[in-house]
């Protein structure tokens, strides 16, 4: 009798399907006019469509238009490719991904094509920003002690010096304070360490996240800040402390771009919008297992979106496109998300004009 193609082989091994199911990036087998025969739920997900509306349908017409160097190898049945950094619609929205596109032996025309988004291809930029990161959160501690120690000497200072130079001696304590707080989130991107989850409302860490930015005197009251909940939404399983701080940044963030270099206007918005995914819901492969995300929330703004260059780089350590950003913020974002075992992704709609961050996180 012939193995399923989805049970267990005789020796226990998954089957190819189940393999190809749980695959983080996007397979999709095309015959020799193009069109899609297979997909696996990686691609479902990334196209935003099930595998019955998919299958039977032209690869460039759900991905294009492409690059015309592109289309011109993928029509090319007989040669692999693959692409970098090329940019493709999913409906109305642009996002990057990387592409091969890979002939099978003995199947004339057949080729097995995969996409992988940029945006949430976690794997090598966590590894490479915790690995970036492990030498200064173990140096941390030895850098704080002698920064207490300035900062001790300057606020003796400061007691002995003229009213005219206490400013000076001001402005040492401050940098250290500075520099100690940059220690801090440091520390916090090399942790290992996974605060507990719960289940928790995710309007009410919203909310608190927005109390507590106008609490410590944000600008948020320069532009007007739109909410779009979905009063259904069943609970989150998260961190609150976590979800609280994620959503600090991504709408200080937003805030900030929102604003942009013409200052506070009446076009200024940052919308925040939940809603739970029903059927083709993200999920992410954690421990071997897939994990189904269909919480989602949005933090969109309609600045000028971020720059091209730095598109696939944003989530990455020290990568900032503010003039005094240290590029922190988004790598502890996603840091905080996957703890929470979640995922952040971004993308842009042209046609709109908002650049949207998205956080999809497990229901409770």
């Amino acid at each position: 009798m012939a193995t399923s193609p989805i049970e267990p082989q005789g020796d226990g091994r998954p089957a190819a399907r189940a393999q190809l199911s749980g695959l983080i990036f996007a397979v999709i087998l095309i015959d020799g006019e193009g069109r899609i025969a297979e997909v696996n739920h990686a691609a479902e997900d990334l196209l935003g469509t099930s595998a019955s509306r998919l299958v039977g349908t032209l690869l460039t017409d759900r991905i294009g238009p492409l690059d015309p160097r592109v289309e011109a190898r993928l029509i090319a049945s007989d040669e692999a490719l693959v692409a970098r950094d090329l940019a493709i619609a999913v409906g109305e929205v642009q996002i990057r991904i990387n592409l091969t596109a890979s002939p099978l032996a003995g199947f004339a025309g057949w080729r097995v094509v995969t996409l992988s988004q940029i945006g949430h291809d976690e794997a090598a930029g966590a590894v490479g920003g915790e690995a970036l990161l492990g030498a200064p959160a173990v140096l941390a501690h030895e850098i704080k002690n002698p920064l207490a120690a300035i900062r001790g000497a300057a606020q003796l200072a400061a007691r002995k010096l003229p009213h005219a130079d206490k400013k000076l001696a001001r402005m040492i304590t401050d940098e250290v304070d500075r520099i100690a707080r940059l220690i801090d989130r440091m520390q916090q991107l090399g942790s290992t360490r996974t605060g507990p989850v719960d289940a928790c409302n995710p309007h009410e860490a919203i909310r608190a996240a927005i109390a507590t930015m106008r609490a410590a005197g944000s600008t948020l009251g320069e532009i007007e800040i739109r909410e779009e909940f979905d009063p259904s939404l069943p609970p989150v399983l998260a961190n609150r402390d976590a979800l609280e701080q994620v959503l600090i940044n991504l709408i200080s963030n937003a805030r900030d771009a929102a604003l942009g270099p013409r200052g506070a206007g009446a076009d200024s918005v940052v919308i925040v919008q939940t809603r739970f995914v029903s059927g083709l819901a993200f999920s992410a492969i954690r421990n071997g297992r897939a994990v189904p995300l269909p919480i989602e929330i949005t933090i969109s703004d309609n600045g000028p979106g971020i720059d091209p260059t730095l598109q696939g780089h944003v989530f990455e350590p020290f990568v900032s496109s503010k003039p005094s950003g240290q590029g922190l913020g988004l790598s502890l974002v996603r840091k905080l998300v996957r703890d929470m075992n979640g995922n952040v992704s971004h993308d842009r709609d042209p046609r709109s004009g908002l650049t949207h961050f998205r956080l999809h996180l497990p229901q409770a």
